[in-house]
């Protein structure tokens, strides 16, 4: 096992000494501003498109976007496998220049808690504060304001978020759509789907931020590229309060989630690591709005699908022959690339796998909620032959019809088996809601899968 400690720069003028809590860490520096005092790594570039609108964030607001870009360099370039005792569990510390210092420091172990619970590692963070002399991160705009969003959204090009934003235009709000993303696949359905948007709400000006934040695989020395992304959702959170933050007011963030992949109850023993993720679990949310109540934001998150199903979503779409017409462009599935070297030229293109877990549910929600499926999978269809379990063709299948059958034979388990991804105790007057999502989740797959055969071969 290697523990890794961050260090994060602003600069050459950025030269304190950081005292490591372990002599034995493997320690990796970061410079997060260019030649020009231009925050790097995507940061930026989001920057820069709020400040041609006129909107500037709060140095606080830039910092937690800082920490968050901290956050993905350890999460995606600190190898689980091979850095971990357990293959799981990384031992990683964060040191940070900040705008104000006292507060973040008073802000630190809650900190710990929010990423040990969302990423399964165990943190540490660090704060100092900015180098003397230090300018202001946000670039001053030098035009007047040219928007006035009511409402910020979440816009990861998947379904929900479309969902999301067609109703949020539907009902007179003005959003605007932050992104990010680093592959080019997840880049193009983002595009594509906000241009069909702005073409559909002609009367409304869509305003989309767009950030392509990641860090080389080089990184960190002698460390290996991860992929579990358990981190992902601070980034998303914090690159949308950094917009909330620059319009100012009271303004919500919308999280668009259906509250099954929300919750993410383990369909199996075997989901708790890599496969059972919390990137909008109730805990980690009501945990990251704590946080921006004690840096003083005046942000709020909000899924407002959080007691609804996929399959709920899309049949209460407040346009859905908009939807049933572009459904197929967004993009669920958690490996679009995977074929990407396969032997046929005519594999390799991106397209949904069709039998991940987000892929089953997204199949099950279109069936439910707009009847038919256009939606091209590279398992077209998943009665035509017996799925083999020891493959990835059926392994989640499986866990599916696992999970139904034990819920078939034991209903009362549900109201224990959604505190299993971890606790809801922001919420106690809801737990009765919690659990119907999660019946109701499983039961729309169960649907899907009816005479689907998996077993293994």
């Amino acid at each position: 096992m290697t523990h890794h400690s961050i260090i994060g720069r602003l600069g050459p003028g950025d030269t304190v000494k950081v005292s490591a809590s372990r002599a034995d860490t493997h320690e990796t520096e970061i410079n997060f501003v260019d030649g020009e005092f231009r925050p790097g790594y995507g940061l930026g570039q989001a920057l820069d498109q709020l400040c041609e609108l006129g909107l500037r964030p709060s140095e606080t607001a830039v910092d937690l976007a800082l920490l968050a870009a901290a956050i993905t360099a350890a999460d995606t370039r600190i190898s689980r496998a091979a850095d971990a005792q357990d293959a799981w569990t990384r031992e990683i510390d964060l040191h940070l220049p900040v705008h104000d210092v006292a507060r973040w420091s008073g802000l630190a172990s809650l900190i710990v808690t929010t990423l040990n619970f969302l990423t399964g590692d165990r943190w540490g963070v660090h704060f100092r504060p900015r180098a003397a002399g230090t300018r202001d991160l946000a670039p001053k705009p030098t035009r007047l304001r040219t928007t006035n969003p009511t409402t910020v959204c979440l816009f990861s090009g998947g379904l929900d978020s479309f969902i999301g934003t067609i109703d949020l235009l539907t009902r007179g709000e003005v959003p605007m759509l932050v992104s990010h993303y680093w592959d080019g696949i997840t880049s193009t359905h983002q595009t594509y789907c906000a241009e069909r948007l702005n073409r559909r709400f002609t009367g409304t000006t869509i305003h989309h931020i767009r950030a392509r934040v990641g860090f080389p695989t080089d990184t960190v020395e002698h460390s290996t590229v991860e992929d579990t992304l358990r981190g992902r959702s601070f980034l998303f959170f914090a690159l949308a309060v950094m917009a909330a933050d620059a319009i100012g007011g009271n303004m919500v963030v919308q999280v668009p989630e259906n509250g099954l992949i929300s919750l993410n109850v383990p369909l199996d023993p075997l989901r708790i690591g890599a496969l059972s993720t919390r990137t909008t679990h109730p805990f980690y949310m009501a945990r990251f709005g704590d946080l921006l109540n004690g840096l003083g934001l005046s942000v709020r998150l909000e899924n407002p699908y959080a007691f609804m199903t996929k399959g709920q979503m899309a049949k209460g779409c407040a346009d859905v022959s908009f939807l049933r017409k572009e459904a197929k462009h967004t993009m669920s599935c958690s490996s679009p690339g995977s074929r990407r070297y396969d032997p046929d030229p005519n594999e390799r293109t991106p397209k949904h796998c069709g039998r991940c877990v987000p892929c089953l549910i997204r199949r099950a929600a279109i069936l439910e909620g707009l009847g038919a499926d256009d939606t091209p999978y590279r398992v077209a269809d998943l009665r035509a032959q017996v799925l083999d379990t020891n493959k990835a063709e059926g392994e989640h299948v499986r866990s599916f019809q696992l999970a139904l059958s034990r819920l078939a034979r034991k209903p009362g388990r549900a109201r224990f088996d959604i505190h299993r991804p971890g606790p809801l105790i922001d919420h106690p007057s809801r737990l009765s809601d919690y659990e119907a999502v999660y019946v109701a989740g499983l039961q729309e797959v169960g649907r899907l899968l009816q005479g689907v055969r998996a077993r293994p071969l």
